[in-house]
């Protein structure tokens, strides 16, 4: 998995509240097990017309969004169904962060395993960065998962709270089988014990 430690790119508005994982990535899309190539079907509902033809009132159609790494987002975002192919469609686009006030618990925790810094702030300060995020080509947030600050085209600063071993995850790149592997030498101490005391087993 990708580290993410710092991230300087263009936020998309989104300010839609309820946005489930079926608006994400619609159900069409949910027959591959594989994490790529999901970014064409995001958002696709509102992205593409019924004759396929691109929507150009969607804010991801809008050239100065097509390349956004950040999306700031309505309230509980990600509700719905649990399916992990909702950050696999974000990360495939190419979004790194969704900032909202808050977020269904397992898309949220999905985000950290594959990559995705999903941030929690005050309705004020998503009142702010959605403005910030109205610039078009100038709506550029630095987010800093380091010092836990989101900075503004004008240079305001808003903190953000993340859980502390989250946060170690999502700086270091590790998901579960990275976490897993961390332990490697002692996994392999312990086999090499348990082999020599339990050869029947």
């Amino acid at each position: 998995m990708d580290k993410f430690v710092k991230l300087t790119g263009v936020a998309a508005p989104l300010p839609v509240v309820n946005v489930d994982t079926d608006m994400i990535i619609p159900k069409d899309y949910l027959k591959t097990i594989k994490r790529t190539g999901l970014g064409t079907g995001l958002f696709a509902e509102a992205r593409y017309k019924e004759d396929g033809s691109e929507n150009a009132d969607f804010v991801l159609n809008k050239p100065a969004y097509r390349n956004a790494q950040i999306l700031v987002a309505g309230d509980n975002f990600g509700c719905g169904s649990s399916r992990e192919h909702a950050p696999w469609a974000l990360l495939d686009f190419g979004i790194r962060c969704v900032i909202s006030t808050s977020f269904a618990d397992i898309f949220y925790n999905n985000c950290f395993k594959n990559g995705i810094l999903p941030i929690v702030v005050s309705q004020e300060d998503l009142d702010k960065l959605m403005d910030d995020a109205s610039r078009g080509s100038n709506a550029v947030l630095t987010v800093d998962l380091e010092a836990q600050e989101i900075t503004g085209p004008d240079g305001g600063k808003i903190a953000f709270e993340i859980d502390a071993f989250k946060r170690h995850c999502l700086l270091n790149g590790l998901d579960d089988i990275g976490l897993t592997l961390e332990k490697g030498a002692s996994i392999t101490t312990f086999e090499q014990s348990n082999a020599t005391q339990r050869p029947w087993a």
